[in-house]
């Protein structure tokens, strides 16, 4: 975080002034001037920056997110990283696998294709309040005019025991409403069966609750330009949450970002938070995936990431902190390779990316604009990439960031990541 200097122009012009007035005095007066010269010296440039400094350590000190005591000492928390120290790096992971840095809730997803996921899962579970395991889909019934649940074959309920012999982190899969939003929102049978069916896995497999995925679907199915669509979608969510609340499980909504400072009718806003903040536990905010392919760019723009949340919350400095603790700040743990030249590209993973370091052997610049590593190369086509992949310091910068504004962080998702630091 940038910290504000001192203007001490006007300090100095004084000073000169002062030396002008005693280079004229007689010089037996000059033992009373070096004098007072000296205590200017002093009051100016020693201790007001000394007392500058502690106001600043004592307002700003809750805002610095603590790192692990030996990833400080290696130094490869900076701007200026080497790929190699990358490379060397990436497999070492955090001496402290308890003990959290992060004082707000910290969602992480699992996924079933990746399977690190689930023993850093194991590893780290006190560092997170909630884990995600992505196991759940909820669709139209193939037979009818009907629903089901897809999923449960995903659930490793061995994975689970020990997860919770390990430490307190719940445990909430995440749902994704597949089912057509017009008959599911449009009749009242079919919204009570989609609750009663979320409920039930959960009781019957004794999850904590669940991470509900559908405001972007419902956005491509065009349903939330019709306003009875949108409000019936709003209050399915709302009875969903209440049911869980009613069995004493948690509740966790996904929501998309806005993609520009006016808000359009499918976009997730601020009035849509304020009614749904008593049923939903927590809001996954996905802030990433800024570019793509056919917009080239970084992952999750700083200057965005604010945008986003002053649409959502307002001023950082007058925020509802019991509100504000319920977004959760979305950081990718995956990257972005980018053609440059014709388009394409996409996603890479850990794997990737690290595949490319070792066969590029890139220099790696910082966008201080954006906040974000990356770097260039040509492929065996000599087609032009760029590449943005999430670092130590850009991660630190976006914790940072959540805890100035008092809110959670979620992870997508930590089979991906090369380093946890914790």
């Amino acid at each position: 975080m940038a910290r504000r200097r001192e203007k001490r122009s006007s300090a100095t012009e004084n000073l000169e002034r002062r030396k002008n007035r005693d280079e004229s005095k007689p010089r037996d007066g000059e033992p009373d001037s070096d004098r007072r010269l000296i205590t200017i010296f002093v009051i100016f440039f020693i201790v007001i920056p000394i007392v500058s400094m502690v106001v600043y350590k004592v307002k700003f000190a809750d805002r610095v997110i603590e790192t692990e005591p030996s990833i400080r000492q290696k130094g490869i928390i900076k701007t200026d990283i080497h790929f190699q120290e990358i490379l060397t790096e990436h497999s070492k992971a955090s001496e402290n696998s308890t003990a959290r840095h992060y004082d707000y809730p910290v969602l992480a997803y699992i996924t079933p294709w990746n399977s690190k996921g689930y023993d850093m899962a194991k590893i780290y579970n006190s560092k997170f309040t909630h884990l995600s395991p992505v196991w759940y889909d909820l669709k139209s019934s193939s037979q009818g005019s009907g629903l089901v649940l897809e999923g449960r074959h995903n659930a490793d309920k061995g994975w689970i025991k020990e997860l919770r012999s390990r430490g307190n982190a719940m445990i909430l899969p995440r749902v994704v409403l597949e089912a057509v939003p017009e008959e599911l929102l449009g009749k009242k049978k079919l919204r009570a069966k989609a609750i009663k069916l979320i409920v039930t896995e959960c009781k019957e497999m004794e999850y904590d609750g669940v991470v509900l995925e559908s405001w972007s679907r419902w956005a491509a199915y065009g349903v939330l330009h019709d306003p009875d669509m949108r409000k019936m979608a709003l209050q399915f969510v709302k009875q969903l949450g209440d049911a869980l609340h009613e069995q004493h499980l948690q509740f966790m909504y996904v929501i998309g970002p806005p993609r520009s400072e006016t808000l359009q009718m499918y976009d997730f806003g601020p009035d849509d938070l304020q009614f749904l903040k008593d049923s939903v536990d927590g809001f996954s905010l996905m802030t990433y995936d800024f570019s793509s392919a056919q917009n080239p760019g970084p992952n999750a723009p700083l200057k965005w990431i604010d945008l986003t949340l002053k649409l959502l919350l307002g001023s950082s400095s007058s925020v509802d902190s019991s509100l504000a603790r319920k977004v959760l700040l979305g950081i990718n743990f995956y990257g972005n390779d980018f053609a440059i030249s014709g388009g394409g590209g996409g996603a890479i993973t850990g794997r990737d990316y690290l595949a490319l370091l070792q066969k590029q052997k890139p220099t790696l610049h910082w966008d201080k604009e954006s906040g974000e590593h990356l770097f260039m190369y040509r492929d065996d086509k000599n087609i032009k990439h760029a590449v943005f992949y999430p670092t130590l310091m850009s991660i630190l910068l976006r914790l940072e960031n959540a805890r100035l504004w008092g809110i959670g962080i979620s992870i997508w998702e930590i089979g991906q990541a090369s380093l946890v630091s914790g």
